[in-house]
């Protein structure tokens, strides 16, 4: 048994900590917050509440695993959504798109006059790739031999020309579909790991292959409640939690870990795992030695600003998930990642959990979480845009909408990337750590394991596999197997 330290209960953290203490380790998490989870966590306003941050749910059998590992009783209860999302265009067109590949299918047809083979051959070819790349990319390291070197690993080589190596998200969507909306509902994809569908590999069109083929889900209590879960599952096995934790310092002897300085009093350990991103770890929590330069230069994904609104009214026409589409999508990207700039014409995301989970509005309101992608913030100063933002957004939602949404706004507050850094440790506001806008980028994060420092282990979103739920749940997987190949 190893005593191990978890540094942060984000999703990834919480993962390894159930795994770890599965495997019959002694683990304790410490967290900077009051609350766990990271940026999965949850914001009451008066009658109102919201979860902060992530909103979709997919691969929730990675939670199911957890629980089962856990022995905890209580199982996680979720629903499958029927309705993926509600995409609204400038010029009036409203595609509401259903969870079924085909009948999605189908709907493009009617609405866009798409090809419905077309559409469900794109859906197979992001199943496909899915496929040929999961098992080596997502379950496993890349980082070490014994893992490039298997029958799964073989099998995609072999099958690498069947994947889109060389061209961009667009340029394989451009191609396939011939309306400029189509094209543009499936770019959108790039934005879960906060990158440009200009630049990004065509390889992350795996992503429709989660929600349309593998489902988009919301647990009952909403978002938040995977949080309150893992943590119920991480305690049933003994998981000792320290909030109000601020770790400065991972000790080491003779290119060991030793153990963590927290609050200034220091912490004796065999192990320690990371959950916070990368570019803190190096340049808060460890001396310039072990700085893996050219991965902290690299660029870095977008954030977001959220506004939290209360809104006094129902929206028969939304959903769940809601899409306001900018008009000009290549020149919002390029404000988001060339000029650094919020676009005046920004794409809106509106999620509404109250659609489902009746508590989190009172009878006849909505609780709406209104998200718009803005440059990380590089300079890690106060953001001073937020006025004109919210007023870019609310004209928007107006036009769009046909609606006057100020004075059904009962109650708001906002987070913006100065204070999801703030909260949550990720530098600038950086949603994932660094972006994918390259070939490889999203195939060569950083390691789940120091190469420099033996006993180090990272998880998370700014790490190997990515960003999101799913991939920082399988971190926690990655080094659970890495620990259990070092250690025991």
């Amino acid at each position: 048994m190893k005593a191990v330290i978890v540094i942060g209960s984000g999703m990834g953290g919480l993962a390894t900590a159930i795994r770890l203490a599965a495997n019959g380790h002694k683990v304790t998490v410490f967290e900077k917050n009051n609350y766990a989870g990271g940026k999965l966590s949850e914001l009451r306003l008066n009658n109102y509440r919201f979860d902060k941050g992530p909103s979709l749910l997919t691969l929730p059998h990675l939670i199911d695993e957890l629980t089962h590992l856990s022995k905890y009783p209580n199982p996680f209860v979720y629903n499958r959504l029927q309705t993926l999302t509600h995409y609204f265009y400038e010029d009036g067109t409203c595609i509401k798109a259903p969870a079924n590949a085909q009948a999605f299918a189908e709907v493009l047809n009617k609405t866009l006059n798409e090809e419905v083979q077309t559409v469900t051959k794109h859906l197979q070819l992001s199943a496909l790739y899915y496929n040929l790349t999961a098992d080596i990319f997502l379950h496993n390291t890349l980082h070490r031999f014994k893992t490039i070197l298997n029958f799964r690993t073989l099998k995609g080589l072999v099958n690498s020309w069947r994947l889109p190596l060389l061209n961009t998200m667009h340029q394989a969507n451009s191609k396939r579909f011939k309306n400029e909306k189509t094209v543009q509902l499936f770019n959108r994809y790039a934005t879960y790991n906060g990158s440009s569908p200009y630049k990004a590999p065509a390889l992350l069109n795996i992503i429709p292959h989660l929600e349309f083929n593998l489902g988009a889900y919301l647990p009952e209590q909403g978002m938040h409640a995977i949080t309150q879960h893992l943590v119920a599952c991480a305690q049933h096995l003994g998981v000792a939690f320290r909030y109000n934790e601020t770790v400065s310092n991972i000790n080491q002897h003779q290119q060991n870990v030793s153990g963590i300085k927290s609050n200034g009093i220091n912490y004796d350990a065999d192990l320690v795992v990371s959950d916070v991103d990368m570019h803190v770890l190096y340049k808060r929590l460890l001396p310039p030695t072990y700085y893996p330069q050219r991965l902290l230069n690299q660029e870095k994904s977008s954030s977001a600003y959220i506004f939290y609104w209360g809104i006094k009214a129902s929206f028969s026409q939304l959903d769940v998930h809601n899409i306001l589409f900018s008009n000009d999508y290549q020149a919002e990207f390029k404000a988001l990642f060339e000029t650094q700039e919020p676009y005046s014409d920004p794409t809106i995301y509106i999620n509404i959990t109250s659609k489902i989970c009746k508590a989190d509005a009172p009878n006849g309101c909505e609780n709406w979480f209104v998200m718009v992608n803005v440059p990380h913030n590089a300079t890690q100063a106060t953001i001073s845009y937020g006025d004109k933002l919210r007023t870019w957004v609310i004209e928007k939602i107006n036009r769009m909408l046909n609606t006057n949404i100020e004075p059904l706004i009962e109650v708001e507050t906002v987070l913006d990337p100065f204070g999801i850094e703030l909260q949550t440790s990720s530098f600038g506001g950086s949603l994932y750590g660094n972006s994918s806008n390259s070939k490889f980028s999203a195939f060569l994060r950083h390691a789940n394991y120091s190469s420099k420092l033996k006993g180090l282990y990272l998880v998370g979103g700014s790490v190997h596999p990515g960003g999101g739920i799913p991939l920082s749940l399988l971190s926690g997987k990655i080094v659970s197997a890495l620990v259990k190949e070092d250690v025991g």
